[in-house]
């Protein structure tokens, strides 16, 4: 287990997410805005036989079809530093070209970014080959090497787990819907953007990427709501004659809120941290009534990010907005009925003798 640790694994994954959500942002928009307004996402763009919204589409497409490139270049790069960026690079296009889609596009990264560090520690060369070994020696090795095992030996089993996923998720029943998306919106909500947030974030993203919407678009309008959802329990508790914030928790608020309008959950967390269980326990409840209402109303936002922006680019709006109000609404119910009223606290109230004068004669310099 130790060895496996020292790996990394996770931190490698994590960070090439965060190269790889700016992509999926921009790409994810610039095909929503294309195809919103008739555009199609076109093989070739031929001069004088293709609208501006076509170019969109296309753009877009184009960069969204990427994403397993991006994210073996992102992980390779991140374990093997330079020399991992064209091995990544090699191997997820040939992921592409099996049809081991994002899963595949992981694993190659994986694959290339250690193969990348093995070279550079076994693979000995003469001194006057050395600089060589970055630009010509490793990324042959490392690419002959990791895409014949991609081609060979993983390839197949990685593109039929991906079918299997997504043929499951796509027959999946009301129940199981309901099930499903309440898995996704507890496990999303419960770290507020942290590591078990980003963890569902990539396997959702995974299916985002063979085409299933859903998935991640209840995770992201759990994020969404959230903060939303603190700012209305303030104004539910006081229909209940509570006060469930301290005045800095309400200062906190003026910014934790508009944040969560654009999908960062982050500003709730100093409110958080002084009521863990309680505030967990309510954004567990919300999420996953929020990720049940979105699953079940097929909210599919074509872009993994963006909050309330992300409502246009749904087949059918509405539904996020439901999965939305019913995720606040939620949401501010629970911390309402679960807060203690912050006046019943006890109040150390400082006294006189709490405070010392004090007394200058009694400085020495020396």
């Amino acid at each position: 287990m130790a060895k496996i640790k020292n790996l990394n694994l996770k931190g490698h994954l994590m960070t090439a997410i965060s190269y790889l959500i700016p992509i999926v942002c921009g790409a994810g928009f610039l095909i929503a805005i294309g195809m919103g307004f008739g555009g199609t996402s076109q093989d070739v763009l031929v001069q004088g036989e293709f609208s501006f919204w076509d170019g969109l589409a296309t753009m877009g497409g184009a960069g969204l079809g990427l994403l397993p490139v991006v994210i073996a270049t992102g992980i390779s790069y991140s374990i093997a530093n330079k020399p991992g960026i064209a091995p990544g690079f090699i191997i997820g296009l040939t992921a592409i070209s099996i049809e081991a889609g994002f899963i595949g596009g992981i694993i190659g990264g994986f694959i290339s970014g250690y193969l990348a560090m093995a070279v550079l520690k076994y693979f000995k060369v003469p001194k006057w080959a050395k600089g060589l070994m970055p630009t010509l020696i490793i990324p042959f090795i490392t690419s002959i090497v990791g895409g014949l095992m991609m081609v060979y030996v993983i390839g197949v089993p990685i593109a039929a787990l991906t079918n299997l996923l997504t043929s499951a998720l796509s027959n999946l029943g009301n129940s199981s819907l309901l099930m499903f998306g309440g898995v996704v919106g507890i496990l999303s909500g419960i770290d507020y953007g942290g590591p078990i947030n980003k963890t569902v974030f990539a396997f959702v993203l995974t299916m985002q990427a063979e085409g299933i919407n859903q998935p991640i678009t209840a995770l992201q309008l759990v994020n969404t709501a959230t903060p939303i959802g603190f700012g209305l329990a303030f104004f539910v508790a006081k229909l209940f004659g509570k006060t469930i914030y301290t005045p800095l928790e309400t200062e906190a608020l003026k910014s934790a809120v508009p944040m969560g309008f654009i999908n960062i959950v982050e500003g709730v967390i100093p409110i958080v941290m002084n009521d863990i269980v309680r505030c967990i326990l309510a954004t567990a409840i919300g999420g996953a009534a929020g990720g049940a209402v979105s699953m079940l109303l097929g909210a599919d936002a074509t872009v993994p990010f963006g909050g309330v922006l992300m409502l246009p680019t749904m087949t059918n709006p509405m539904s996020g907005v439901a999965a939305l109000a019913v995720n606040i609404v939620v949401t501010a119910l629970a911390l309402a009925l679960l807060k203690k009223n912050v006046t019943d606290q006890p109040v150390v109230e400082k006294t006189e003798d709490d405070e010392e004068d004090i007394d200058l004669d009694d400085i020495k310099i020396t």
